[in-house]
């Protein structure tokens, strides 16, 4: 049992997810360094903006995994939430994205994937992304030799 529970005003508890977001028609756009780091300051203002508690945020080349806390919303509203926070202010601002990838579509794949599964496993698993948010590592750096 945990001894200082998270307290919300209908709810008391936490559930620790792996959220994962692919970019649609499976584009690497998360190879260029820039595009990579402003969603990852997009996801963490849209996650401070909507008060979703999150741990770690890792990118591969065409797909992203936050490990959050889902609080008191449900999963569509968290993926409607970022999703829609994300796609619009990194396609605004980085317009050649739209013209050289999305041909006037949405950023994100409509499909997500929420799971939840042992918080300490979901860690190490956002960490080993070709490009964990705290840096550019490569996965090879994570393998034991």
């Amino acid at each position: 049992m945990k001894i200082n529970p998270v307290r919300y005003s209908s709810a008391v508890g936490e559930v620790w997810v792996m959220v994962t977001f692919k970019v649609k028609y499976c584009h690497k756009i998360f190879g260029f360094v820039c595009v990579r780091e402003k969603c990852g300051a997009l996801l963490e203002e849209a996650m401070q903006t909507y008060e979703i508690r999150y741990e770690k945020i890792g990118f591969d080349e065409d797909h992203v995994h936050i490990k959050l806390d889902l609080g008191v919303y449900s999963k569509p509203e968290i993926a409607k939430m970022l999703k829609g926070y994300t796609g619009r202010k990194l396609l605004q601002a980085f317009p050649w994205l739209k013209v050289r990838y999305f041909w006037g579509s949405g950023l994100w794949n409509p499909a997500y994937d929420i799971r939840s599964i042992d918080p300490g496993i979901i860690s190490r698993y956002i960490d080993k992304q070709k490009y964990a948010h705290a840096g550019q590592r490569m996965l090879s750096a994570f393998v034991a030799v």
